[in-house]
């Protein structure tokens, strides 16, 4: 099969308008085949506004929009919905991959009710790679699952090392679990379950870290629940506004300050790209017998279009055959874990 893209045209906070023109961008630049999934009159629309000549993009109708208002249950509900649709698509062998900047909940929830999830994973997480001193760090679960058990924390260390080492190409990854402390006795229930857990895991497991590790490179997965997962990307895309902001503050308030802006352009705009979440594109949705990838609702069509094509390159990395093979296999798993 060729390696076509189903793009939910529909999901997000400004589509079909962003969907198009990210799917036009991977299109150009990356030689990307994309099936746009939507109302065809609202897409086709917003396509005539792009030179689309010799680009491989095809349309499919979906009559039926799963909105951030609705509940995940709604995509049971609407079953021409163009998130179902497109996971439709792979499911039936004509995409290799969905991407959407929808409901976060309704993409997980369509993801497992049409594809299934791997045969041993509880739940499927969203994992998300944020920028650190040196690389980056994949932190999972992001939102999909408030409420987790141990055994789920350690399924997410699996998943989340696989993803690294085999779509990011960092061997034997570091693995840490997010804590108040990394001493022994901090952390709550949940955590000092799963910390006995990953002792006895098939990983590069580190024990536990903080907040300040996300983003200084000591670890290369970082594991919580789906609660403090969010709230962590919260904060973070909030501070980076905050800091944006109070930077471009002072350079304003001060003559000299302007002058060794104009000096430093280089070096901010590198920064700036570094810092960027549209560099990092989208976030996966592993454990799910398919691929997909989950865009911020307001996504721009620059980090919409890269993570149309991160959806191919994870569709092709080898992560849903590795981790059928560790969850089929369990000798990898702890005699906790199997019981």
């Amino acid at each position: 099969m060729s390696m076509i893209i189903a793009v939910d045209a529909m999901g997000g906070d400004n589509s079909p308008a962003v969907e198009v023109a990210a799917t036009v961008a991977a299109c150009q630049r990356w030689g990307c085949h994309v099936v746009l999934v939507g109302d065809t009159a609202q897409v086709r629309s917003e396509l005539d506004k792009h030179d689309i000549s010799g680009l491989k993009i095809d349309l499919h109708h979906a009559s039926e929009v799963v909105s951030m208002n609705d509940s995940a249950s709604a995509v049971r509900r609407k079953k021409d919905s163009s998130i179902r649709v497109a996971f439709d698509l792979v499911k039936a062998g004509d995409a290799l991959a969905v991407v959407s900047a929808g409901n976060s909940g309704a993409i997980m929830a369509a993801g497992m009710l049409v594809c299934g999830r791997i045969k041993g994973v509880e739940r499927p997480a969203i994992g998300t790679s944020l920028p650190n001193l040196l690389d980056q760090t994949m932190v999972l679960d992001m939102g999909a699952n408030v409420d987790c058990k141990p055994t789920q924390l350690y399924q997410f260390a699996l998943m989340g090392s696989v993803y690294v080492e085999h779509h990011l190409g960092k061997k034997n990854p570091r693995v840490g679990l997010l804590s108040n402390g990394t001493e022994e006795k901090k952390g709550n229930d949940l955590t000092r379950e799963a910390h006995l857990l990953l002792k006895g895991a098939p990983l590069n497991y580190c024990g536990y870290v903080e907040g300040g590790d996300v983003y200084n490179g000591s670890v290369d997965v970082i594991v919580c629940d789906g609660f403090v997962g969010n709230v962590l990307l919260k904060v973070s895309e909030g501070l980076a506004v905050a800091i944006g902001t109070m930077l471009k503050r002072e350079i304003e308030s001060r003559f000299f300050a302007r002058i060794g802006y104009l000096l430093s352009l280089p070096a901010f705009n590198s920064f700036k790209q570094r810092i960027n979440p549209a560099e990092y594109g989208g976030a996966p949705l592993l454990g799910i017998a398919g691929a997909g990838i989950v865009c911020h609702g307001g996504t721009d069509p620059v980090a919409m279009s890269i993570a149309i094509r991160q959806a191919g390159e994870y569709a092709q990395s080898g992560v849903f055959e590795r981790l059928d093979s560790i969850f089929q296999d369990r000798q990898c798993f702890s005699k906790e874990v199997q019981a």
